[in-house]
């Protein structure tokens, strides 16, 4: 065996020079002459040296040490050819760069008012992104640029701890820890970028990435996690749609593990599951870019099984981040942001808003199939997160925060990016002169929304429930109502100057909306008059920003406001993150309490309250 392995070395260390001399060729070759649509020439670069590997596996009949001296091979091959490159931050985009890991919680003492007496105890906890290796990156190549999108960093948890002793006394702790997938485990333990980008880019590059990808680690793209956090029958999740849920220890923040429903679901899991009202059953989807493109499930409210599956048999993977539940229904989103291989292929994006695409909304029963969803064909729109569904006779009710184009995945390729971007985010002053979903100026400007859909004569209505003061998305409601009618929801408050300057989305407020209050003397300033709802506004600082706001229930609470809104804040000027608390009911008043957190929070996605898992319990 060591003379059979002696000689392996030998043979691959030709190899490794035969193909480093063909590639350093191919390189001088091409480079100057490659198209972004040339598939066939990239097929015709890649596929000898594929073949090639397969030789080597075939004269020397070592499987394992074949298969090591193979990927050491492509290694090779992308080290040689492919060039990581930092994606630069502006300094308004500070508070996107990520922070390093704390290593253990830490007790916190810097608070500015009082936690209230009724406030739970239990644990604030909202993901986002914060890449490896000091940010995302891009990759140049002969086949193009590909690049990470502003949505692809590993995810990290942070997390602040309410604990109150027998004397009634807080006791407050910090921790940050990212969500530690295998694929960020086998990338950290390389010590450098590893992933080719496989999103954004040239249409070869992407292709190339996903062979590459593939080859190396079996995967097309890491599972990032960076998106939600939930919990479930006890147990707690960090999410991101593209993969599968990974259980949290929500006292320590250790990842536990991929959760497959115990083997019944491996495909991509949604970011925003939701619990059916009575049943505690969950309901899930997960889309593709290969078929089947949408598959819905109800998982149980214990957690142990899968209790339906079904295809809808939809003709094309529509981007849905969100889905709905009322008392006997699912709600879907079909909208026309889409991901579609055939168009990558062609040299097109492989993530597109189609301004030409259809947008409708399915109702199903909960536990219907493909042929039982009820269509319901709706203004085209982007719409990526809902404030509830309920039922109201014979219609469901769909609550919504929609946008007249999707802020993902960004510009079409020789667009400049942050000028695209920063269109994007200004402030619209009607929305009349800014409904031609082609022009760029406030493609983003998000409104709440209305879409009642009648279950018996197949009829919509649609309305928007607020004006153009504001921006708003990131929605919540309190989780004991999801599902059935509600009277209140709450989000997060685009400050359109700030992300306009960044061509990053900032929250500059919190809005709290009364749907069943109409807004005085408003539909005047709109022609035709809209019947909008009150909203009532809670705004920070000046260059204080906020994300990851969630509801916390007042315990024994009375009425569905009890509670407190509670997100993480940064003020840009002194470079300060706080946890921040306000009272839902005593909405635009101060702050009851802020507490100073002794590291940076960068921006990002979505928070959540949960009470802690009592000490007796069992995982």
């Amino acid at each position: 065996m060591a003379t059979c392995s002696n000689a392996l070395q030998v043979n691959c260390s030709l190899q490794k020079s035969s193909i480093s001399h063909r590639f350093d060729h191919f390189k001088t070759s091409f480079s100057s002459s490659f198209k972004a649509s040339s598939l066939p020439l990239l097929l015709s670069i890649l596929l000898p040296f594929f073949n090639e590997l397969e030789q080597i596996s075939m004269q020397i009949d070592v499987p394992k040490i074949v298969k090591k001296a193979s990927l050491e091979l492509v290694d090779t091959f992308v080290d040689m050819v492919f060039e990581f490159v930092d994606q630069p931050l502006l300094p308004s985009q500070s508070n996107f760069a990520p922070v390093e890991e704390m290593g253990e919680a830490v007790l916190v003492s810097n608070v500015n008012g009082e936690i209230p007496d009724d406030f739970p105890e239990g644990v604030y906890i909202r993901n986002g992104p914060n890449p490896l290796f000091g940010g995302l990156k891009s990759t140049n190549s002969m086949f193009g640029r590909s690049s990470h999108t502003w949505v692809e960093g590993e995810g990290m948890l942070h997390a602040v701890y309410f604990n109150k002793d027998g004397g009634g006394s807080w006791t407050i702790c910090y921790n940050n820890r990212h969500v530690q997938t295998e694929t960020f485990k086998l990338e950290r333990g390389r010590q450098k970028p590893s992933f080719l980008p496989a999103i954004e880019g040239n249409s070869p590059a992407i292709l190339s990435a996903f062979i590459l990808n593939m080859l190396r680690f079996g995967k097309i793209n890491k599972y990032i996690s960076n998106t939600n956090i939930f919990e479930h029958s006890g147990k707690f999740y960090s999410i991101a749609e593209s993969d599968l849920p990974q259980e949290i220890d929500i006292v320590t923040l250790e990842t536990l593990g991929n959760w497959d429903v115990n083997g019944a679901w491996k495909r991509p899991f949604t970011s925003h599951p939701k619990k059916a009202p009575g049943t505690g059953e969950m309901l899930i989807m997960g889309v593709d870019a290969k078929k089947p493109f949408f598959e819905l499930g109800v998982i149980s409210a214990d957690g142990q099984r899968l209790l339906h599956k079904v295809d809808l048999n939809l003709s094309r993977c529509s981007l849905c981040h969100d889905i709905g539940v009322t008392q006997r229904y699912n709600v879907i989103i079909d909208f026309p942001l889409t991901l579609d291989l055939n168009r990558l292929i062609r040299g097109g994006p492989l993530i597109k808003y189609d301004l030409e695409g259809y947008a409708r909304i399915g109702v199903m029963p909960r536990y219907g199939d493909a042929d039982s969803v009820c269509w319901f064909d709706v203004k085209r729109s982007s719409a990526f997160h809902v404030f509830n569904c309920f039922e109201d006779g014979e219609e469901v009710i769909m609550w919504a925060c929609r946008a007249r184009g999707s802020i993902i995945p960004g510009p079409d390729l020789g667009l400049e990016k942050h000028e695209w971007f920063s269109r994007g985010f200004k402030h619209i002053s009607s929305v009349e002169s800014n409904s031609d979903s082609s022009k760029p100026e406030g493609l983003f400007f998000s409104r709440a929304y209305e879409w009642r859909l009648n279950m018996t004569t197949r009829e919509v209505i649609e309305r928007n429930l607020t004006g153009t003061e504001f921006s708003m998305d990131f929605p919540m409601i309190n989780e004991n109502v999801i599902g059935v009618k509600n009277k209140y929801g709450y989000s997060q408050v685009v400050d359109s100057t700030a992300s306009s300057t960044s061509g990053m989305a900032k929250y500059g407020g919190l809005a709290k909306l009364y749907f069943e209050e109409p807004e005085l003397g408003s539909s005047a300033a709109y022609d035709p008059p809209e019947e909008l709802i009150k909203v009532e506004y809670h705004r920070f600082t000046e260059n204080t920003f906020c994300t990851g706001a969630a509801f916390v229930s007042k315990f024994g609470g009375d009425d569905e406001d009890d509670g407190w809104i509670i997100s993480f804040t940064h003020n840009e000027d002194t470079n300060v993150s706080q946890a921040y608390i306000v009272d839902a009911k005593r909405f635009s008043s101060e702050p009851v309490a802020t507490i100073t957190l002794p590291r940076r929070v960068p921006y990002g996605f979505h928070g959540a309250f949960m009470p802690l898992p009592s000490p007796n319990s069992t995982r």
